[in-house]
This record gives C-alpha cells, structure tokens and sequence, in this order.
C-alpha cells in the first residue's frame, strides 16, 4: 500500500463521489487532506468522521479566489502541499448542439474546465516552493472519444486530457508531475442523478455496460488516482489513465479476431505454401 504519511493533498469535490472516495484511501494511507467543496454539511460531516487529518474549505472552483485559498489552508494547516486533486465536476449542459445555450454552455465549462486550469495554476505555484508534487485531473472517457457523453462535457474533457500534456511538459524540471483519470460509467451521486435515482437499478446498468460485467465503483476510480499521486507512478507524467473496464478499446464491439482473423490467418497459410 502507497504510504502517504508526508503527504499533504487539496481534493476539489472531495465532499461526496469520487472525491469523497479518495480522501478516504489518501486518509487511510496517511494523508493529511484539504476537502475543498460547495456541499458545506457533506464536507464537515466527512471532516467529523475522519478525524484530523482532515480539513474542509467551500470551495468554489470557478473562482481563483476560492482555489488560492483551499491551497493556502494546506500550506497553513498542514504545512505544504504535495498533492492536487482537480475532481469537482458537474454533467452540465445536457441536448443537441443546435440547442444548447451560450449560457449553459459558459457555466459548464467554467466548472469543468476553468476549474481545472485554476487547480493546476495554483498548485504547481505552491509546489514550486517545495520539493515538487503531483497534480491529477479528473478527465472522461468522453475526453478520449466521441459520443460517450454530452457535447460541452466532451469539450471540456477533451480538454482536460489536452492541458494534462501541456502542463506537465512545462511543469517537469520543477519535479511536478500533471497526469488525469478518465473513468468510464462509475456508480456516483452525479449519475444517479441523471436517471430515478434508483442506485441498485444504476449499479446494475453500469454492470451490464461494462465489458468485464462488473460496477464501476467509486473507489475504482480513487484507487487510479492514489497511484498517480504517489511514488510509484514518479516515471508518469503527460498521462491520462483510462479506467473503463476495456469499453473504448472496442470491448463492446465485435472482436476482430473473430472469423475475419481466422480468415485472414487460413488466406496467409495458402499464401505461404
């Protein structure tokens, strides 16, 4: 187990999700983390409940202001930061490019977007000042291709995968390294909001999407991320780490190997002889 008891981390949209999911494992393997969220009773009751290795600031990540301070509260209370987690994120504008609104589009990408760069800025000034870092975005496997999630979504993604590469190319002779997670389905609060709210009946769905046949959880997820943030990635930067149980490797589709390859593999042995 990654041993974080150095470790000083500032997690955006850590109150509930995949956020929450990771402050946990970065709590359990020593962490001391910053929960910087909007759901202020979620994020107190996490902090009441973890104990005080924990603390928790409202953060709202579209504005610089609110970022500078959840990292200037790692550096007071903790003592540094070694560690940004850029999770916060909504679905946002949600129908047909022909109908969706400027409006809605600027609110989703100051969230998924904005809110990222902001993350990154910030926390690559404060670990300028120490012995380096490691910053992880949450990206999409909508980042990585078409048609798996709402256009400005997808924009945003997309986006997130492209200023991973950037920064982390500017970032590395700091010792700071800048890589994402792009999840597939995951069981969470953000989808389930998207059908009735029945979690089981989410939960299931996302089992019977899933190539290997089994949820994505949380916890899956936070699992990537504490691995990016810790010393066994510290050759990994530039990196967007696809955790999707094989779905865009084309595991839902029919495989090649099938009767095309067996065809092609009988047409090359009366070839050869």
């Amino acid at each position: 187990m990654e041993n974080f008891n150095n470790g000083i981390i500032v997690v955006t949209g850590g109150a509930s999700g995949i956020g929450e999911a990771t402050v946990r494992a970065l709590v359990t393997r020593g962490a001391r983390v910053v929960i910087a969220d909007l759901q202020q009773e979620q994020g107190e009751a996490l902090v009441a409940q973890l104990g005080s290795q924990t603390t928790f600031v409202r953060t709202d990540v579209t504005c610089e202001a609110d970022i500078q301070a959840a990292i200037a509260c790692a550096t007071h209370t903790f003592g540094g930061l070694t560690g940004m987690v850029n999770n916060a994120g909504i679905v946002g504008a949600v129908g047909s490019i022909m109908e969706t609104s400027a409006e809605a589009f600027d609110k989703t990408m100051a969230i998924l977007s904005r809110g990222v760069f902001l993350g990154i800025k910030h926390a690559a000034r404060a670990m300028r000042e120490g012995d380096g870092g490691a910053i992880v975005s949450l990206a999409s496997t909508a980042g990585v291709m078409g048609g798996l999630g709402p256009h400005v979504y997808t924009m945003a993604k997309h986006g997130v995968v492209g200023i991973t590469k950037s920064a982390a190319a500017e970032l590395a002779p700091l010792g700071i390294r800048v890589n994402a997670v792009a999840p597939g389905g995951t069981v969470t609060p953000m989808t389930n909001a998207l059908g009735d709210g029945d979690l089981e009946a989410l939960t299931q769905s996302i089992a019977a999407g899933s190539p290997l046949g089994i949820p994505c959880m949380p916890e899956d997820i936070a699992d990537g991320i504490v691995f990016l943030l810790g010393e066994h990635s510290r050759q990994i930067t530039g990196h967007t780490l696809v955790i999707d149980a094989g779905a865009t490797t084309g595991g839902q589709q029919t495989p090649f190997f099938s009767q095309q390859a067996a065809t092609l593999l009988h047409a090359g042995k009366r070839e050869a002889g």
